[in-house]
């Protein structure tokens, strides 16, 4: 196997470890911190990280304005977008549906390389799409067909998928962006400045500085060190690991690492925090894995 790919796969593989334990850590630390003050605390953390990393690696900021345009895209939808709708619906739902949910990601990841990257897409895969969106649809409505007033779960379900959305429009613009040299370092650290800088005045305004600061310091342990592993782990390394590996390889072929978070991020939502599997969320869940095999089984090429 070419070495630069076999590293892909091992960036990859370790961000899909990270990223599957950070759906238990997010739920968990909700629990302490409201979603909008809890993602400015994280953002805060990782762009310190990212300044000291720009210190001493000297990055170089690219100057024309096009491409300081895309950049702000990418930082924004890559931060405050994904990951201000991933919190504020995971507050919402449960970690089981956020995770089951997610299986669809990978899925707009293909889509999205097919769309924007004019990466080749099979009639299988086409097929597969289709049946695996049909499955995150009942899995977005699961909390209706149960009945017991899911209205602010189905809400949480929907705001899951609108920050799938959202990440695959920030895939594409990060392997755009890389095309055109753009060090993936950079783009990573850069994400979490702007995602700072652009969440900031929203919690300000909402809550007030001081406000804002007390449920922060008031907050006990366990939840710090919640904020602190998505900030370093889930946040710096992770992102400039998976930026590195997506550089590679394909979009369609990275987004296969993909099907690894939510499988992590459900088998601990049952066993840790005890959610139940409903028989919508059950059926949901087999379309989805149905679409995905049929839209991974492609066919074998000739060397």
């Amino acid at each position: 196997m070419n070495p630069h790919r076999l590293r892909a796969y091992i960036y990859l593989a370790i961000v899909a470890a990270i990223w599957g334990i950070a759906g238990p850590v997010i739920k968990l630390t909700l629990r302490g911190l409201p979603p909008d003050i809890f993602l400015l605390y994280r953002l805060f953390i990782s762009a310190n990280c990212s300044l000291i990393i720009f210190i001493f690696t000297g990055i170089k900021f690219p100057r024309e304005a096009k491409l300081t345009r895309d950049l702000f895209i990418y930082g924004f939808l890559n931060s405050t977008a994904t990951l201000g709708l991933l919190f504020w619906g995971t507050d919402k739902t449960s970690l089981l549906d956020m995770s089951l949910i997610s299986l669809f990601g990978p899925i707009l990841f293909i889509l999205a390389g097919f769309i924007f990257l004019k990466e080749h897409i099979t009639a299988k895969e086409k097929g597969g799409i289709i049946i695996a969106f049909i499955g995150s649809a009942l899995l977005i409505i699961e909390p209706l067909l149960r009945g017991n007033n899911g209205s602010g779960q189905l809400w949480g379900n929907v705001l899951i998928f609108a920050s799938l959305l959202s990440g695959t429009i920030s895939g594409v613009y990060v392997k755009k962006l890389m095309r055109r040299d753009i060090s993936p370092v950079l783009l990573a650290n850069l994400s979490f400045i702007i995602g700072f800088i652009t969440l900031a005045p929203f919690v300000i305004f909402k809550h007030g500085f001081l406000a804002s600061l007390a449920v922060i310091t008031s907050a006990s342990l366990p939840y710090h060190l919640g904020v602190w592993y998505m900030a370093i782990f889930s946040g710096t390394i992770a992102y400039i690991l998976n930026n590195l590996g997506q550089k590679t390889i394909e979009l369609s072929e990275a987004a296969l690492f993909a099907y690894l978070y939510p499988i992590f991020s459900a088998v601990l939502a049952i066993f840790l925090l005890g959610d139940k599997l409903t028989l919508p969320a059950i059926i949901g869940a087999v379309v989805i894995i149905i679409g995905v095999f049929i839209a991974e089984l492609k066919n074998k090429r000739i060397a």
